[in-house]
């Protein structure tokens, strides 16, 4: 089955579900969040350290974001990049929320003031800003976070 057949939201399971075996084949416990009420999709334990993830994934490298009310960086919440490649396996990258705190071209934060959208951090994907993606990818930087 082609994932461009899969809409929205079986694109989001879909792509929490891979990054969780990706974690689980980094040996890491895996803890599900039975409600996405709060911006956590799920969370990720090691020696007595845990991590709050929160998924988002692209198909086309369209623009991500995160919504600032969900989205605060801390130390232990981390963003998990999924990216489908149309003929190639998925790309997963980890970045720590706190890489927002310094925002430039790439890691945008936009407060929206008297706009109807919602403050966000975001992401501008392109394939022209994917080398600056590559250095959060997650076999890169897995060891450095946890």
């Amino acid at each position: 089955m082609s994932i461009n057949k899969l809409n929205k939201i079986q694109i989001g399971r879909y792509a929490e579900n891979l990054m969780k075996i990706e974690f689980m084949r980094l040996g890491l416990e895996v803890y599900p969040s039975e409600v996405d009420d709060r911006g956590i999709d799920f969370v990720v334990g090691h020696d007595n350290n845990y991590y709050a993830i929160q998924v988002k994934s692209s198909r086309n490298l369209n623009y991500i974001y995160f919504k600032k009310d969900n989205f605060q960086p801390r130390v232990n919440l981390l963003a998990a990049i999924v990216l489908f490649n149309p003929s190639d396996t998925p790309s997963f990258y980890l970045i720590p929320s706190t890489r927002w705190d310094s925002p430039d071209g790439f890691f945008v934060s936009r407060d929206y003031l008297d706009k109807k959208s919602k403050p966000e951090y975001g992401l501008n994907l392109s394939k022209r800003n994917l080398p600056f993606l590559e250095t959060y990818s997650i076999d890169n930087v897995f060891y450095n976070f946890l």
